[in-house]
């Protein structure tokens, strides 16, 4: 018994490196106890590789224009859009493609104490990154679609680089420098996904400061989105300072409601 729990011990806390030999030593001992431990690191080893693949393929589409001789690529997106209020944040990435960032996704597939993590790394590991963000009043004024632009324009001048072309999220490239939209781009592209951590991380900080300053809205929890709460606030106190006033939960008719 102790030499099996020895070796299911050894298999549980092997390095990736590793736990292939060590499967490999192991894969035809009949103890039943030895035979779950190898089956259960095969399937840690699975899942490992898998993950492996995934985030190799997250930095193909950004190697395709490196070979193409466009040195200086950034990714970009932001987070916001569809918020109540707040602003519009955008981040831009500039990321090495030998800069393999572990557990980079897409940040709405990421827990939050998660997306804390990646970010860390994400700064660590890029080679420039900003973050702009677009007020509540300017989105009244310029309307969604070019503020969406904005945001991700004045993240992108931030960088303080000359860029030789940009992956954006989405399908509006018009930022007035050479672009290639990906439609999903923050799942299917490592320097967009490493935009939409920053720039979700961001606003997500910021909101928890807007909640202290307009108390009563719930956008420590809500982030400014529509939630039955958030909606039950707006008719009782009426719309912050920091609502968007041209989207129709927060232009003061209480009809609305």
């Amino acid at each position: 018994m102790g030499e099996t729990n020895d070796i299911r011990q050894a298999l549980a806390n092997a390095s990736m490196s590793y736990l292939p030999r060590l499967i490999a030593k192991h894969k035809d001992d009949e103890r039943k106890g030895v035979a779950d431990a190898v089956e259960t690191a095969r399937r840690r080893l699975r899942r490992f590789r898998a993950e492996n693949r995934r985030l190799l393929a997250l930095y193909e589409t950004q190697a395709r224009l490196h070979e193409q001789g466009l040195a200086v690529v950034a990714g970009v997106d932001e987070v916001g859009r569809g918020s109540l209020a707040g602003p519009l944040t955008a981040a831009a990435v500039i990321l090495p493609i030998d800069a393999i960032v572990p557990g980079l996704n897409d940040s709405k597939l990421l827990a939050p104490e998660k997306r804390e993590e990646v970010a860390a790394l994400v700064r660590e590991a890029a080679e420039a990154w900003a973050v702009a963000h677009v007020e509540a009043a300017e989105i009244d004024r310029f309307g969604m679609t070019r503020a969406n632009r904005l945001a991700m324009r004045r993240a992108l001048d931030a960088l303080c680089r000359d860029l030789d072309h940009v992956l954006v999220d989405g399908i509006d490239g018009a930022l007035g420098l050479p672009c290639t939209t990906v439609v999903d781009g923050d799942a299917k592209v490592a320097c967009i996904a490493a935009a939409s951590v920053l720039a979700k991380v961001t606003r997500d900080a910021l909101m928890l400061d807007l909640d202290a300053l307009h108390p009563g809205y719930g956008f420590a929890q809500n982030k400014g989105y529509s939630t039955r709460e958030h909606f039950a606030a707006l008719r009782e106190l009426g719309p912050s300072a920091v609502h968007r006033r041209s989207f129709t939960p927060c232009n003061d008719d209480p009809t609305l409601f």
